[in-house]
C-alpha cells in the first residue's frame, strides 16, 4: 500500500502542501485517481501535513481507503472525502478532535465507527448516499452537532440516543430515502430543530409530538404510507405548519401534543382555525365539510397536464445520456411577481430547495426562465466544453470554461475569506463536470443556451417582476424521480404565498 511506503516519489500537490505549510488541501477528479491506481493508494507524505485544517479529496473512484494514520492531522477541521468509493472509515477519525466538518457522501460504506461519536466539535455529518445500515450509538457525545444528512442509505431505524436533549443545536436532519419505519416521540427532545426530511421511508405515523419542536419550519415526510389518509394528503400537499396543527390536534380532533394555554385544540388542515367543538352531529358534519373545503382551496390547481405536442417542446437528445441524463420541465402561467417582494421571496424558495432536497445542487438543479422570452421548440442537448458559450445570471457571455474557472476562483475566495471552515456548495456542483468533454445545456430556437445545468441559466431569459409565465427546468445525473420530486416542491411551496394566482400546467419528463 501506498500509505506504508513513503519512498514512493511525492505528489507534487503534497510537496506544494508541505514546502508552503499550507493549511488547506484539495486532491480531486481524474488526474489525482490516476495517482491513486498506479501507487496503490493515497500517499504516506499526506498524513505527515500536520497544519492542514482542510483536506478534500473526492472523485476518485479507485480511493477504497483511508488510513489510520490519518490521526495525525490533529488540526483539521473540515474533512471532505465525498464521491470516493471508501468502502470502510479507519476508527483512528475519532482522534481527530478539532473535526467541524465531516463529509463521506457518495462512497460505498456499509457502517460507521463507533468512535464518530468522539467528534466533540463535529457540527456538520454528511453520510448521504452510501449503503449504511445503521448509524452508531453515541452522537449524543457530538453536542455541537448542527447538521446531519443520513438520505440514501439503508436505514431501518436511526437511533435513539439522536433524539437526545443534549443536541440543544441540532437543527436539521436529513433522512430520506431510507427504510425508517418508525419516527420516535423524543423528537420534541431537540429545541433547535428546524428541518426534518424522512420522505420516501416506511413509517405508518407521525408521532403528535413533533408538533411540539417549536422551532420546526420545514417537514418533508412524503413517499410514506401513512395509516392516517387525511395526513397522507397533507404531507403530500401542504405546508409544515398545517401538518403541525393537524398533529397538534391529534388527528380529526383528538389532542395529544401539548397546548398553550387559551391554544385551539380545533386547529385542522391547512392553516385553517376551526371553532371549539360542539356538540351533536349536525356540527360534527359541518365542519368535516369545512376541513376539506379548506385543504381543497390549498392544493395547487392543475388546469391542464399534457405530453401532446404544445407550443414549447423539448427534445431530448442521446448525447446527454452519459452526462446529464433526467430533465423535467414544466410552465406556470398566471404568476404575480408584483406584489410587494413576492419575486424575492420566489427565488429564496428556490436556493431552499437547492440546498435541501437538491444537497447543494449535487443531485438535481433548478433553472427558472420567463416564458415569453423563450424561443420555441427547445433543445436538450450536449455542446464541448470549449465552443459552449451562454450569457450567465449577471454576466457578459463567455466560454462555459471560462465561467468554471471564473467560479472556481470565487469559490476558493470565499472559503478563505470563512477561513477554510465552511464547505462551499459551489465546490460541490463545480465538481460535477469534472473531467467530461462535453458539457449539458438547453438551448432555444435560435441555437442560444439559455441553461447550463448545473451551474447556471441564462440571463437572456431572467425572470422579473413583470414575468407572468414560467418555464421551470429541473435536471440530474442521478435520477428522473429525483427531478419529479424538486419539481413538486417548487410549484408547491410558493403557491400558498400568494404568487399563483391560477395555474396552468403543462409538464415534460424523460430520460435520454
Amino acid at each position: 500500500m501506498a500509505e506504508e511506503n513513503s519512498s514512493l516519489n511525492i505528489w507534487p500537490e503534497i510537496e506544494k502542501a508541505e514546502k508552503e505549510n499550507r493549511r488547506e488541501l484539495v486532491l480531486q477528479g481524474s488526474a489525482v485517481d490516476k495517482k491513486i491506481q498506479s501507487s496503490g493508494g493515497l500517499h504516506a507524505r499526506l498524513y505527515s501535513l500536520s497544519l492542514l485544517n482542510y483536506l478534500e479529496i473526492s472523485q476518485c473512484p479507485s480511493l477504497h481507503e483511508i488510513h489510520e494514520n490519518i490521526r495525525h492531522l490533529s488540526h483539521l477541521q473540515s474533512l471532505i472525502l465525498c464521491r470516493n468509493k471508501l468502502t470502510a472509515v479507519p476508527k483512528s477519525i475519532g482522534d481527530l478532535k478539532a473535526i467541524k466538518v465531516l463529509d463521506l457522501s457518495v462512497n460505498q460504506l456499509q457502517a460507521l465507527p463507533e468512535e464518530i461519536c468522539a467528534l466533540s466539535e463535529l457540527n456538520t455529518l454528511n453520510v448521504s448516499c452510501n449503503s449504511i445500515t445503521a448509524l452508531p450509538d453515541g452522537l449524543s457525545k457530538c453536542v455541537k452537532l448542527a447538521s446531519i444528512n443520513v438520505s440514501k442509505n439503508a436505514l431501518s431505524r436511526l437511533p435513539d440516543d439522536l433524539w437526545c436533549s443534549n443536541l440543544e443545536l441540532l437543527s436539521s436532519i436529513i433522512a430520506s430515502e431510507n427504510a425508517i419505519e418508525e419516527l420516535s416521540s423524543e423528537v420534541h427532545n431537540l429545541p433547535a430543530l428546524k428541518v426534518l426530511d424522512l420522505s420516501s421511508n416506511k413509517l405508518q405515523e407521525l408521532p403528535s409530538e413533533l408538533a411540539d419542536c417549536s422551532k420546526l419550519k420545514e417537514t418533508n415526510f412524503k413517499g410514506n404510507k401513512l395509516k392516517d389518509k387525511r395526513l397522507e394528503k397533507m404531507v403530500n400537499g401542504c405546508q409544515t405548519k398545517s401538518v403541525l396543527d393537524y398533529l397538534r390536534a391529534g388527528g380529526r380532533g383528538k389532542g395529544k401534543g401539548k397546548q398553550q394555554d387559551g391554544e385551539l385544540s380545533e386547529k385542522l388542515d391547512c392553516g385553517r382555525n376551526i371553532s371549539k367543538k360542539k356538540s351533536g352531529a349536525k356540527q360534527k358534519g359541518k365542519k368535516e365539510e369545512e376541513e376539506v373545503d379548506e385543504l381543497n382551496r390549498m392544493v395547487v390547481r392543475v388546469l391542464h397536464v399534457s405530453k401532446a405536442p404544445t407550443a414549447v417542446t423539448v427534445k431530448v437528445s442521446a448525447g446527454v445520456k452519459d452526462v446529464r441524463p433526467y430533465i423535467v420541465c414544466c410552465i406556470v402561467k398566471g404568476m404575480n411577481l408584483r406584489r410587494g417582494n413576492a419575486l424575492k421571496r420566489f427565488l429564496v424558495a428556490q436556493t431552499k430547495l437547492h440546498d435541501e432536497i437538491c444537497a447543494k445542487r449535487t443531485t438535481a438543479t433548478i433553472a427558472t426562465h420567463d416564458l415569453g422570452l423563450l424561443k420555441a421548440p427547445l433543445l436538450y442537448d450536449t455542446r464541448p466544453r470549449d465552443t459552449l458559450k451562454i450569457v450567465p445570471l449577471g454576466r457578459k457571455e463567455m466560454r462555459a470554461v471560462e465561467l468554471l474557472e471564473l467560479l472556481q476562483q470565487e469559490a476558493e475566495e470565499l472559503r478563505k475569506h470563512k477561513k477554510r471552515q465552511n464547505v462551499s456548495g459551489l465546490h460541490k456542483y463545480l465538481q460535477l463536470l469534472d473531467g467530461k468533454d462535453l458539457y449539458p445545456c438547453l438551448v432555444d430556437a435560435e441555437d442560444h443556451v439559455v441553461s447550463f445545468p448545473p451551474i447556471t441559466n441564462s440571463e437572456r431569459t431572467k425572470i422579473k417582476r413583470s414575468t407572468q409565465e414560467l418555464f421551470l427546468e429541473v435536471t440530474s445525473s442521478t435520477s428522473l424521480q429525483i427531478c419529479k420530486d424538486v419539481m413538486d416542491a417548487l410549484i408547491i411551496l410558493p403557491s400558498s404565498s400568494g404568487i399563483f394566482t391560477s395555474i396552468l400546467l403543462h409538464c415534460e419528463n424523460g430520460r435520454a
